[in-house]
């Protein structure tokens, strides 16, 4: 065998036009003749089980009952005939001049006209030999004058020795051909080529020329610096001379940093449909087994395959799976994980590497990364993926709506605008949810109203029609929610109000209060307390009101301490701590602080200032607005949900004119009487605004 045909025995399966998942994906996989060595088994198991039973063919003889069996022997037929007591048999042999006289006999049993000069010519099953050697020995006393022709004997059963044998071979064979298959990858086992003897072998998808991917930048909305940095690599391994005129070299690597569904694989399934190159396709957890060396051995196997195959891309998704920081925490290191990432990095930028290998990774974790895989050398590009602005919500929604029959009247700028903070997973989801809304509906176009429905189902869960509130707690939450919508409605750097509602959704949230967050990355400290007072707006409420609090502000209280200690411990807005940033990112656990107990004795004290002093702002602006309260609040109790026109019906039009914004991070939420009803922001500790870390910052509230 040649050195070429052992090197195309080891590449991975590839997919070509001639095999399903070829030209044409959609091609359904041909169905040949299914023909498994465990039927040969069965009908052998089969065949000797029934001649175990029935013993083998004895062709040209009847069996006959005892009855008939002492009428023969009486007439004196009977030359001989054998008691077989280990079988309970007794074989007739008829004496030659009778063989005529019984064919008779043989034709009504089925059995060939003409008797056999070889016996046995009969048989018959009897109960035990021994009782029947005693009822032969009373037959014969009482009729002396038939001759005893009779002898007992036994036969050695060669068969069932012979299936005891067979029998326990045939089932370690059988074990022996499973487990073979199974380590040798065989149809159904799901190891692969080799098997366990192939376990350091690659588990990465080959997509090659002959493949088509039907995702191209084309699919791809809402990410344009992404895609032209992406779309600079593939020009790259297309033209390498557009660039290696001028002394430029091939980046090693390209790192795809984003929050999750902010569509870093579909990026990545993107590059493989504009690609003419090879693209090898894993995750990160492909390396990860429970032996030692098989991830290293996998990473060494699939950048010889690479090098085969150069110039190609590698895409690993979740790299963070094998490309965790080493060394942070002893406790649980692994040495696995870290052999694997030590191969890995030797790989990308070795004593012995090669050019023509680009490696493409997507995480959402860049801060657990090792500080070896993110130099320049290795991945020499961090490409960060952010959630998209309201241009680029109106884009991906424009490709997702293209499948989905829509109403004409139907404002995708207006979507948009009402989807702050979505990521392209969660527009998809809108889009889907909004047909199979106007679907149950029975409508023949999905409109407006259905899409808001659906964004609701995202944002606050499944609405709770059957569940059974009281009167006094539908009271709580309507006035509840009015606070938070009059506190929105008249401080000046609260987020604008686009709907309240007391619908109970999901399984926590008994109302919410919906705002449209300015496009914005920065906030002064102005901003951030008035977003604490609109937090506090429904405690307020209710205090104003019914002279007692209940447990609906429980996530609201927890949004404004993160405020309020964010505030003080990251972002240095309080005169008394001072310019100063307690905030680690590199930070393992949470039992260090980089601060004395005076320190953040003092710390907790000015918290507990900031927000004495916004609750007193709002329960001042609430008193001041009583009515205002009071009219949203029975408007609820009547009509459940308000949207913004609405409430400029009751009270008027907001008095702070609305400003022109630039971006959005995330959908405001305000719930009533339980948490959240989306996920809350990041933490501090997670992404801060300023911070490179991949990510453009927080929203303070959601």
């Amino acid at each position: 065998m040649s050195q070429e045909q052992n090197r195309n025995e080891r590449r991975p399966q590839r997919f070509d036009g001639n095999r399903p998942g070829g030209d044409d994906p959609n091609q359904a996989p041909k169905k040949g003749p299914r023909f498994s060595i465990y039927w040969v088994y069965a009908i052998i198991f089969a065949v000797l089980i029934g001649l175990q039973i029935y013993g083998p063919l004895s062709p040209n003889t009847t069996e006959i009952d005892q009855q008939t069996f002492t009428t023969i022997l009486k007439s004196g037929d009977i030359q001989q005939y054998r008691i077989i007591s280990n079988r309970n048999l007794v074989k007739v042999y008829l004496k030659p001049e009778s063989l005529n006289k019984y064919d008779s006999i043989l034709k009504s049993k089925g059995v060939t006209a003409k008797v056999p000069k070889e016996g046995p010519h009969m048989t018959m099953k009897i109960v035990s030999g021994d009782s029947f050697q005693d009822d032969m020995r009373k037959f014969y006393a009482d009729n002396p004058s038939v001759p005893m022709v009779w002898r007992a004997d036994t036969e050695k059963d060669w068969f069932g020795g012979i299936l005891q044998f067979i029998l326990p071979v045939l089932l370690f064979v059988g074990i022996w051909i499973l487990l073979m298959r199974k380590m040798g990858g065989g149809a159904g086992s799901g190891g692969g080529p080799g098997g366990i003897f192939s376990i350091g072998k690659s588990k990465a998808t080959l997509f090659d020329k002959g493949t088509k991917v039907n995702i191209t930048f084309a699919d791809v909305a809402g990410l344009d610096e992404a895609k032209v940095e992406v779309m600079e690599i593939v020009d790259f391994l297309k033209n390498p001379k557009k660039y290696t005129n001028l002394g430029g070299k091939i980046p090693k690597g390209a790192l795809l940093i984003g929050p999750p569904g902010t569509g870093k694989t579909l990026l990545a399934k993107a590059v493989a449909g504009e690609a003419q190159v090879p693209f090898f396709s894993l995750s990160g957890s492909d390396f990860v087994e429970m032996f030692v060396g098989v991830g290293a051995s996998r990473v060494r196997d699939l950048f010889k395959q690479a090098r085969e195959k150069a110039p190609c891309i590698i895409f690993i998704d979740e790299i963070d799976a094998i490309g965790r920081a080493r060394g942070k925490n002893v406790m649980m290191s692994n040495d696995e994980r870290e052999s694997t990432l030590n191969q890995m990095l030797v790989e990308m930028d070795g004593f012995g590497t090669d050019v023509g290998i680009i490696v493409l990774a997507a995480t959402n974790r860049p801060d657990v990364l090792d500080s070896a895989l993110l130099r320049p050398g290795r991945f020499d590009r961090q490409i960060t993926i952010d959630k998209p602005d309201l241009k680029g919500r109106e884009d991906i929604f424009k490709v997702h709506l293209k499948p989905i029959k829509i109403s004409k009247t139907l404002d995708i700028h207006k979507l948009a605008e009402q989807t702050p903070g979505f990521a392209g997973a969660d527009i998809a989801n809108v889009c889907n949810e909004a047909a199979l809304i106007a679907a149950r509906k029975n409508k023949e176009a999905v409109d407006m109203a259905d899409f808001q429905d659906a964004v609701d189902r995202v944002i606050g869960g499944l609405e709770k029609k059957n569940k059974i509130i009281s009167p006094e707690e539908k009271k709580i939450i309507a006035y509840h929610e009015a606070g938070h919508a009059i506190c929105g409605w008249f401080l000046e750097h609260a987020y604008p109000l686009l709907k309240v509602t007391i619908v109970p959704r999901g399984t926590a949230a008994l109302g919410y209060a919906q705002y449209t967050p300015k496009e914005q990355y920065l906030y002064n400290t102005d901003q951030l307390n008035d977003q604490i007072c609109m937090t506090l707006g429904g405690r307020a409420s209710e205090e104003i009101f019914f002279g007692k609090i209940s447990t609906g502000a429980q996530n609201d209280l927890q949004q404004i301490t993160r405020i309020a200690y964010s505030m003080v411990t990251v972002y240095g807005m309080n005169e008394k701590v001072g310019n100063i940033s307690f905030y680690d990112p590199q930070q393992e656990t949470a039992f260090t602080k980089p601060y004395s107990d005076e320190t953040a004795r003092l710390i907790d004290e000015e918290v507990r200032k900031l927000i004495d002093s916004a609750y007193d702002k709002t329960k001042e602006l609430l008193t001041l607005r009583k009515g205002e309260v009071e009219k949203l609040a029975s408007a609820l109790l009547e009509r459940e949900v308000l949207f913004q026109s609405d409430v400029e019906a009751l009270i008027g039009k907001r008095p702070y004119e609305e400003k022109k914004s630039l971006g959005v991070e995330h959908e405001q939420v305000e719930p009533a009487l339980g948490p959240s009803a989306i996920s809350n922001p990041p933490a501090p500790e997670d992404n801060t605004a300023g911070e490179q870390t991949g990510n453009p910052g927080w929203t303070p509230v959601a």
